[in-house]
């Protein structure tokens, strides 16, 4: 069984699901690939203690605070692959960013490769099922685009503006990226 409950964040409503011992799910209303990892039917709970940390967790974050990854038990529904990026994200620090291609070069690295496709990676970072607590909304393209947020690219501009990254330095694409 699989539960959940509603969150009111500043940019809108975001669900939270967990299986009972850690969150498996952080989704905005109307995000891509909504609760595309929860096997089961989800059940509304307010009390489960899983799910209040999140919702602290988030009122922290955004109250100005810096809450860490690790004060959280995550689960999230992926293969081995996307396990790897979403393991690197978590590492990204509060207000930094980092690009696909950077993560492409550690996955290589973890992997023994010569390479690793940023395309693939980019697939990775998109349906990271934990939004804003796996930070996925701090990863740039190589050239300087705020592309890629299965939030919306409104979302992740005030979701760096949160952790006082200039957002002036790079580019806000013209369409919707998010793989």
């Amino acid at each position: 069984m699989f539960y959940y409950v509603n969150y009111s964040s500043p940019f809108g409503g975001i669900t939270i699901a967990s299986d009972s011992e850690a969150v498996i799910g952080v989704w905005f209303d109307g995000q891509k690939y909504f609760a595309d990892t929860v096997s089961g039917k989800l059940e509304f709970s307010e009390k489960m203690p899983v799910l209040r940390g999140a919702c602290e967790w988030l009122d922290e974050y955004f109250g100005g605070g810096r809450p860490e990854i690790k004060r959280l038990e995550l689960a999230p529904q992926g293969n081995e692959f996307r396990q790897k990026v979403w393991n690197i994200l978590c590492k990204i620090p509060y207000g930094e960013t980092v690009t696909y291609g950077d993560i492409a070069k550690e996955m290589a690295s973890v992997l023994g490769r010569k390479s690793m496709s940023a395309q693939a990676v980019g697939g990775a970072v998109g349906h990271n099922p934990i939004s804003i607590i796996i930070p996925c909304h701090r990863v740039v393209g190589s050239n300087g685009s705020l592309t890629g947020y299965a939030g919306g690219i409104d979302k992740k501009i005030k979701l760096l503006e949160i952790e006082g990254v200039d957002i002036n330095r790079y580019k806000i694409p013209l369409k919707g990226t998010a793989v």
